[in-house]
């Protein structure tokens, strides 16, 4: 059975990874590696893991605006997630979402914390929906 979470279309685009859920926001300029996508930000929870090709689910960004060229570059050399879910999209993640050509999602109609890392799905910006296959 295919499971469907609708939410709100940020960035247009499919992407296909497997889910790696922050309960803490995420800094893209000082926090995570814009060469190597790693998480770099001490004490963040995922400190040490990679984003690259992962859909990437945290409630919102923080951070200066350059985050959104950090995205960007993130994107160019093959680092970027496949896909962005938020809970509230900010201007910053937006923005290098868009300009990065990753599909982004904000708003879902369940909890962030009830996703589970690992689980493979597909976000549709298009669409606005995050999908994925159960049982």
């Amino acid at each position: 059975m295919i499971l469907i979470v609708r939410g709100r279309s940020i960035s247009r685009g499919k992407g296909t990874g497997r889910l790696l859920v922050s309960p803490a926001p995420i800094s893209f300029l000082s926090g995570v590696d814009p060469e190597t996508g790693i998480v770099v930000e001490k004490g963040h929870p995922l400190e040490g893991k990679s984003v690259a090709g992962t859909v990437l689910v945290f409630p919102f960004g923080k951070g200066s605006t350059v985050g959104s060229y950090v995205l960007y570059a993130l994107a160019k050399n093959g680092h970027a997630p496949a896909a962005i879910v938020n809970l509230e999209a900010e201007a910053i993640i937006a923005t290098g979402a868009i300009i990065g050509n990753i599909p982004m999602i904000d708003r879902p109609e369940v909890p962030l914390d009830s996703m589970s890392d690992g689980t493979v799905v597909t976000v549709d910006g298009d669409k606005g929906v995050l999908e994925y296959a159960q049982g």
